[in-house]
């Protein structure tokens, strides 16, 4: 036999039986740890699972009571009394102050008119109208803390100051390359994107569910970076 060959054999084999060994030592620490023990186990196994899942529930938009109107998601109840502790708990993680019902509402977008997810390497056309508002505004966010080093540039649109046509109706590109008329850049250089638009003092804010989808903007795709 080669020298060498043999406790190069003993280690593959130990590799291979690896997962079979940990369980064996984790089935002997289970039997033979003490009532103590296992209780601070499990107390700190539940812990871990719970915050893990209350982090990852946070860490997105509300997972719950949104009203679809095509590619948006409308949120009347995130400022409500009648928020469920999810919507409240993203509300406290983002340090925000959602609109109440009387003030006006929320709408968020994460898919383009087609059901593809927004991309922050593509260029979208958000174009047409809004619901009846006072005012309203159009924000685009990326997931995750922004990218240091990366410059602060337009974040969204106020209904104040947004280029419109004859009709009333407008047109804003959301994408990395400058774009003339009404151009949001967007917010990273990869990766996916939401936008957010607020409506302030609408009457809809209390009848989400009657808003039909050629009363909200639609997205478009025009194209994506190779």
């Amino acid at each position: 036999m080669v020298a060498g060959t043999e406790p190069a054999a003993h280690a593959a084999e130990g590799t291979r039986r690896t997962p079979r060994a940990r369980a064996g030592q984790a089935a002997g620490f289970v039997s033979g740890a003490s009532p103590a023990a296992l209780a601070l186990y499990a107390l700190a196994l539940g812990a871990g699972l719970g915050l893990a899942s209350a982090d990852w529930a946070t860490r997105g938009g509300y997972p719950f009571g949104g009203v679809a109107v095509g590619a948006w998601t409308a949120w009347p109840r995130a400022g409500s009394t009648a928020a469920d502790p999810y919507t409240r708990a993203v509300n406290a993680r983002r340090g925000e102050v959602p609109l109440a019902v009387g003030e006006g509402l929320l709408l968020t977008a994460a898919v383009d008119d087609s059901g593809r997810a927004l991309d922050a390497t593509c260029t979208y056309r958000v174009a047409g109208i809004t619901p009846p508002a006072r005012a309203w505004t159009l924000t685009a966010a990326g997931r995750g803390a922004p990218e240091p080093g990366r410059p602060g540039l337009r974040e969204g649109f106020t209904s104040t100051e947004i280029l419109r046509e004859a009709d009333g109706r407008f047109a804003i590109v959301v994408g990395s390359e400058v774009e003339p008329g009404n151009w949001l850049p967007s917010p990273r250089a990869s990766g996916p994107i939401r936008l957010a638009l607020r409506l302030y003092d609408t009457p809809v804010a209390a009848s989400a569910g009657t808003l039909d989808r050629d009363a909200v903007p639609a997205i478009t795709r025009m194209g994506c970076a190779s």
